[in-house]
């Protein structure tokens, strides 16, 4: 997000190669056809030549673009090329836990265990727009910060690295948190935990920026849940607002936009400028941030930015769509546009719709995934 105090640090804007990366070996078939159906759509907008998942011991003609799954940590980013936001479909941190939602919380105390690199000012600076909650890196730490939180509610604890509501459980007392914690401890003293109040009636925003060379887009949208095959509750998508521009652009482009939106919008930006100033060799082009607007356990209304994603993500499919209806025409200011998950059998996508991937994935099961633009303006 182009917000005051947080510029794109930019690079030497020409590529000639496109690259998806990393190479998952072990990504699910379904993860890696969406990684390298985004990264096609983006070398087409670049007018550069897709080069398929990036080999470390190939040669490339020229200067490469890498589509990130993952956020990079910035040693290998320098080993790569990577210099700066024009560099890659993604981002750039200075250490690994920096890209993980772990650091949206501060640590339950000041003798609390925590990685090199730690910024105190990051969670002091983002206070006002999170949710109660501590990040742990250790099974005491953890316990201390989990008991605080359990006088005031439910508290979910969710692992770092999960994604699509993965990796996360709620507690209701002492006794569950311990019994969580048990399972978790080798994970817990490597990644990290985060502890979080628990929300009822939650609907989450997504709010972000994207930028490929020269098309920048800001966008808000509300995501959907869905039943896995397993019957768990996970992702099953994202509607999203897109405007052409930055954020003076998307509360232009919907004079209707609501209330709970508005705030969303607000706590990603100040999410997203407090970042770029805490962490000293953080850039990206594709910033996404997921803000919750629940209820506590005593009925008050709360909201806050839950994760930040600094990398291809659910809502990529419908960021991508909208920089292409940009592109093939210069006068659009704005799009709508989906991304949908069907887990098990499911009609066609509908005409017109992005295809990324439609069979049966060896560990989620059948599963549809497409884009589609539901609505264009008029001009």
């Amino acid at each position: 997000m182009s917000t005051p105090g947080s510029p794109l640090r930019r690079s030497t804007p020409a590529h000639d190669v496109v690259v998806a990366y990393p190479p998952h070996a072990d990504a699910t078939s379904h993860a890696f056809a969406s990684h390298v159906g985004i990264a096609q759509r983006i070398s087409a907008l670049k007018h550069c030549e897709f080069a398929g998942a990036y080999e470390p011991r190939r040669t490339y003609r020229g200067r490469v673009y890498f589509v990130a799954s993952e956020t990079i940590v910035g040693t290998t980013a320098r080993e790569l090329g990577i210099h700066g936001a024009d560099d890659l479909f993604g981002g750039v941190v200075p250490e690994a836990f920096v890209a993980t939602k772990v650091i949206t919380h501060p640590l339950p105390g000041e003798g609390a265990r925590a990685p090199a690199g730690w910024s105190t000012a990051f969670a002091q600076g983002v206070r006002d727009v999170v949710l109660a909650g501590f990040a742990a890196f250790s099974v005491d730490d953890a316990r201390d910060g989990g008991a605080r939180l359990l006088r005031h509610g439910p508290v979910r604890v969710k692992r770092p690295l999960g994604i699509g509501g993965r990796g996360q459980v709620v507690v209701t007392d002492l006794g569950e948190l311990e019994a969580v914690l048990a399972t978790i401890r080798d994970e817990l003293e490597e990644t990290g935990i985060v502890l979080e109040e628990n929300l009822s009636e939650v609907r989450t925003y997504s709010v972000g920026q994207i930028e490929i060379g020269h098309l920048r887009a800001t966008y808000y949208g509300t995501q959907r849940t869905t039943r896995d095959n397993t019957g768990n509750e996970v992702y099953g998508g994202s509607d999203l607002v897109v405007a052409r521009g930055d954020f003076d652009a998307l509360f232009g482009a919907d004079p209707e936009l609501p209330a709970d939106a508005r705030t969303a919008i607000g706590c990603a930006c100040i999410y997203d400028r407090v970042a770029h100033a805490a962490f000293t060799g953080f850039f990206a082009s594709r910033r996404n941030y997921d803000v919750a607007h629940g209820r506590d356990a005593h009925g008050r209304a709360r909201c806050g930015v839950l994760e930040q994603s600094w990398r291809i993500g659910g809502a990529s499919g419908p960021e991508i769509a909208a920089l292409e209806a940009f592109e093939r025409d210069p006068t659009r200011t704005t799009v709508r546009a989906s991304s949908m998950e069907v887990y098990g059998d499911s009609p066609e996508p509908p005409p017109g719709a992005t295809l990324y991937y439609r069979g049966i994935d060896a560990q989620v099961g059948r599963l549809t995934k497409y884009t589609v633009i539901e609505h264009a303006d008029a001009r």
